[in-house]
């Protein structure tokens, strides 16, 4: 049925296409004039709720657009606003006439401000700051208005470096005087001056390479960036995604990808290696180190390619390639030498984003809770045998049944979703068969999506953490368990992200007509196609999921989520499905009660409850000085308040954590991993958190 519902959006959107060629018959068309219209009629067709395309969408597109262009007000004079005014209502008839006259215009004025921007920050580090004076800046830019003419804004450039030397220069002066404090030798100490003189070389090579990278932006990418402009006017989740970029998200959606195996930066036209993969082909190889640059590439045998000073965007599909090639890397050694790295390419497999087990043990606690740690609802939809965290979990809860534990623990703190389909697997391995979310299309019916599987996995003590960046599916998860009563959800936050919808990716080059693809690729569009809601009826759109019990978090008083996004998609509440509820749960309050004593007693969470108002006051500050002595003790205020707070998360002694038995083998066998998996339980022995999730569950009956 969906796969059919599928052919006829397809068939909708080619005779849209189908119309376009009609029109433009005999005309020369413009591969961007193309990706406008493919992008507006995909929308048109497939988004939840289009939007009306009228002058309020146009000045919408207008001010965000100016936004991204100009974040922090520090290129375009308040003339240029004015002069470009006119378009503010019109941009509605500029995407439907597939037109661009804002677009060259606001970009000839742009790179006229950039030229004026290198004159400015080349002429302004020539010259020492005087730290002495007594002035501040302003990083707020809705706060800022924009400059009325060059001398105005020069002075914002020249208070910005100003600014970001003087945060380099603290940093140098700080381990200047802690190296004099320790009488360490190692470190040269220069006076105030010198390194003064040193931080305006660091940070004019940091703009010659900023000002290097601009001039590589070619229309293409502004384009891009203008249509995805476009589509999140629309709301924040629905967007265009040029050909690597939609290759870069399959990437982060399945955690493995097929190369070399190596974290690449651009660093001065080189592209420099920062990291290898462990288990990686680079890594089998051993050839290839840390900060070794990359100069030239080949195919196998084929002449090599120069990669000096090319775009990142452009070296990647380069390096990158099936399983079993080979690609050859000239490389710089950090010795000078000149080598040649052959490499035969495999799958990169990113453990950190999988799915991985724990056992936690408490000194006053004679309970064995298992922790399963998942940081997204990750897929390989390429693949139908790849890894999905449905199949994962179920495998992490059998080898904790396996354990004999008393309670089972989902960690779905900054788990940002993913996968629908996963989720309601997932969800299934603990409640019987039945709805576990609703979606619905725009002009539809809610369709419940169900676990039809009768049997129960595990049906003990079980408890969802989440914070204010749980989203999507993990707010889905954690809704349907509580709806079912069949899991105390414990957040640090009075909602999560509050992300109801659902998106889906459309290959624009799947229905753009043959005489069109002599223009190249164009990409695809991720579209909200349906909104989603709890099986109790409302929806998790702006409001989230509100925990059953919430701690002190750092953010607790800090505004995040989708309601911070522009232009959020609103809540709304369907009829809620037919589900049979559990009476899984404890008597929540006295298990509230409990929890409230522990956490008002405990000194790490009442430091965590004075972190959070403390950051609350930091993010409504936006002046800072621009004098070394007021800045220096600034920043000894804050960092004595911030070494206090890290004393909530020191060492909890009564707290262990071990790894199962069916996966010490496997760690054994991998030094990496095995480091790796160390690491993870050092940071958990430090978790408040976790340690008040074991208490919940001993007061579990």
């Amino acid at each position: 049925m969906l796969k059919l519902k599928n052919l006829l959006v397809l068939l909708v959107i080619a005779s849209s296409f189908i119309a376009f060629q009609t029109a433009q018959d005999g005309d020369d068309v413009t591969k961007e004039e193309l990706l406008m219209d493919v992008v507006m009629r995909s929308i048109e067709f497939n988004h939840y709720a289009p939007a009306v395309i009228n002058d309020e969408f146009s000045a919408n597109v207008f001010d965000m657009y100016l936004k991204r262009l100009d974040n922090g007000k520090r290129f375009f004079l308040q003339k240029d606003i004015d002069a470009i005014q006119k378009y503010r209502t019109q941009l509605d008839e500029a995407t439907s006439e597939k037109t661009f006259e804002f677009f060259d215009e606001v970009h000839k004025i742009r790179d006229e401000r950039i030229e004026l921007a290198k004159g400015y920050y080349k002429e302004i580090l020539a010259q020492p700051f005087d730290f002495d004076k007594s002035e501040e800046i302003e990083t707020d830019e809705e706060k800022l208005a924009y400059a009325k003419d060059e001398k105005g804004l020069k002075e914002r450039w020249r208070k910005m470096l100003k600014y970001r030397i003087l945060t380099d220069l603290h940093t140098k002066v700080e381990r200047q005087e802690a190296a004099k404090e320790k009488k360490d030798t190692s470190v040269k100490i220069k006076p105030i001056a010198e390194l003064e003189k040193d931080a305006r070389k660091k940070i004019l090579k940091q703009f010659d390479r900023w000002a290097k990278d601009l001039d590589k932006e070619d229309r293409d990418d502004r384009i891009s960036a203008y249509v995805n402009t476009i589509a999140n006017v629309l709301e924040p989740h629905t967007g265009y995604f040029p050909p690597l970029e939609k290759e870069n998200f399959n990437i982060r959606m399945s955690g493995k990808l097929e190369g070399i195996g190596a974290q690449l930066r651009e660093e001065d036209g080189y592209v420099k290696v920062v990291r290898i993969v462990p288990g990686s082909a680079s890594w089998r190889q051993g050839d290839l180190e840390v900060n070794d640059k990359i100069i030239k590439v080949a195919q196998g045998e084929e002449d090599p390619v120069s990669i000096v000073d090319m775009k990142m965007d452009d070296v990647l599909p380069l390096i990158r390639g099936k399983k079993g090639t080979e690609v050859r890397l000239t490389v710089k050694k950090t010795d000078g030498s000149i080598n040649v790295v052959p490499i035969v390419r495999d799958v990169v497999v990113l453990e950190e984003s999988y799915a991985k087990s724990a056992i936690l043990e408490h000194k006053n606690v004679k309970k064995k809770i298992g922790l399963i740690d998942l940081r997204s609802f990750y897929a390989d939809f390429q693949d139908p045998q790849g890894r999905r965290c449905s199949r994962d979990v179920k495998k992490e809860v059998q080898k904790l049944i396996a354990e004999g534990v008393d309670g089972i623990v989902i960690d779905l703190r900054y788990n940002g979703g993913g996968s629908l389909t996963d989720v309601v697997d997932m969800s299934g391995l603990f409640v019987e068969k039945g709805p576990m979310v609703q979606v619905k299309r725009r002009n539809g019916k809610p369709i419940p999506l169900e676990d039809r599987d009768p049997n129960v996995l595990y049906d003990g003590p079980l408890v969802i953490m989440v914070n204010s960046f749980s989203a999507s599916a993990s707010e889905i998860m954690a809704a349907a368990l509580q709806d079912y009563g069949r899991a105390i959800i414990i957040g640090t936050a009075p909602s999560t992200f509050g992300k109801g919808t659902v998106q889906r990716f459309f290959n624009l080059d799947n229905v753009v007509p043959p005489r069109y693809k002599e223009l190249g690729e164009l990409g695809s569009m991720k579209i909200t196609i349906q909104k989603f809601y709890r099986i109790n009826g409302g929806s998790t759109q702006l409001r989230g999921v509100t925990p059953d019990i919430i701690l002190p978090g750092a953010y607790s008083y800090i505004e995040t989520g989708e309601r911070e996004e522009d232009y959020p998609m609103a809540w709304t509440e369907i009829d809620p499905a037919f589900y049979k509820a559990s009476n899984a749960l404890p008597k929540m309050d006295k298990v509230k009660k409990k929890s409230k004593a522990r956490v008002e007693s405990s000194e790490a969470f009442q430091l965590i409850d004075e972190q959070a108002k403390w950051l609350k006051d930091r993010q409504d500050k936006s002046t800072y000085p621009l004098q070394l002595q007021a800045y220096k003790d600034m920043q000894k205020g804050y960092k004595e308040t911030s070494a206090k707070f890290k004393k909530a998360f020191t060492e909890i002694k009564e707290f262990s954590i071990s790894s199962l038995a069916a996966d010490m083998p496997a760690l054994e066998a991998d030094t990496v991993r095995a480091t790796s998996i160390k690491n993870w339980h050092k940071n958990l022995k430090k978790d408040p958190y976790l340690e008040e999730v074991v208490q919940i569950m001993k007061d579990w009956k």
